[in-house]
């Protein structure tokens, strides 16, 4: 048995290997909150990330025998997320927004304002960007991809995932102005 993977989630598993249907609905229950933690991140509202998150169960279910037992499935589970918002996000954005670097070369950043931010917060702000903006911004600060590998996956530039991930920082930087000065004015009054 894996370190990893405890003997209930391996019993599960087998199930789902053998179709299970009770076997399947409980790993589902098991991991929803994860996956739909995860796939929040890369979507502007909840119906869209549940979407996902069934979506990329029903991969987990067709492929579970690719599944490497000696990996954590934690781990599989949220790559198989990830990449079925990756491909929600390419077959639904059909203007993605790409500029270069060079235009946003300017823009200042204030990365202690962020890491202030309590997570949900930093969730919903996040689901406002404009789509590409919102994926370059989930890949590279919330699960640590580098420039070169969105580029990849998107199908952008290097240039344009480092434009799209400055712009997604001085969106969210305004965004929590707005929310600091709505709140003096709230304690002021």
């Amino acid at each position: 048995m894996s370190e990893h993977n405890s003997a209930a989630i391996l019993d599960l598993l087998d199930g789902c290997l053998i179709k299970d249907r009770r076997s399947q609905e409980l790993l589902y229950k098991q991991f929803y909150g994860y996956a739909i933690g995860l796939c929040l991140r890369y979507t502007s509202n909840k119906e869209e990330a549940k979407e996902i998150v069934n979506d990329g169960f029903f991969k987990i279910f067709t492929k579970i025998e690719s599944f490497d037992r000696e990996r954590p499935f934690k781990t599989w589970l949220a790559r198989v997320m990830i990449n079925t918002a990756l491909d929600h996000y390419r077959k639904e954005s059909k203007h993605p927004v790409q500029q270069d670097i060079e235009t946003a070369k300017n823009i200042p950043i204030n990365e202690n304002a962020i890491s202030q931010l309590a997570y949900q917060e930093l969730i919903d702000m996040v689901q406002k960007l404009p789509p590409a903006y919102r994926m370059v911004f989930s890949l590279a600060v919330l699960d640590g991809y580098t420039h070169e590998e969105i580029a990849k996956e998107l199908a952008i530039s290097v240039g344009a995932s480092k434009s799209n991930l400055a712009r997604a920082r001085e969106k969210l930087r305004v965004m929590l102005s707005k929310k600091s000065l709505d709140e003096y004015e709230r304690v002021v009054r």
